[in-house]
């Protein structure tokens, strides 16, 4: 799947993905592959994307934003993001 991980200054990730955790308001939750769609808010914390199944990691702190997962595409708009 697709991930792009974007703040209103810049993107911090693009690329494809086998996984993608992320702090909802309600606690931790991962996308993978076809996941059914899908709008949530999310709360300050990490952002982890697991690049291949042998957990290559890219890893964001973020201090809350939303994200939407369609069409095998998951798109996270965040503020104050960074890589970690």
């Amino acid at each position: 799947m697709t991930v792009e991980i974007l703040t209103p200054e810049k993107k911090l990730f693009s690329g494809d993905a086998y996984g993608v955790q992320m702090p909802g308001l309600t606690g931790s939750f991962e996308v993978l592959e076809k996941h059914a769609p899908l709008i949530s808010a999310l709360q300050a914390g990490t952002i982890k994307v697991l690049r291949d199944k042998q957990n290559d990691l890219a890893r964001f702190s973020i201090q809350g934003g939303f994200v939407e997962v369609l069409n095998n595409r998951v798109t996270v708009l965040v503020e104050g993001g960074s890589e970690l």
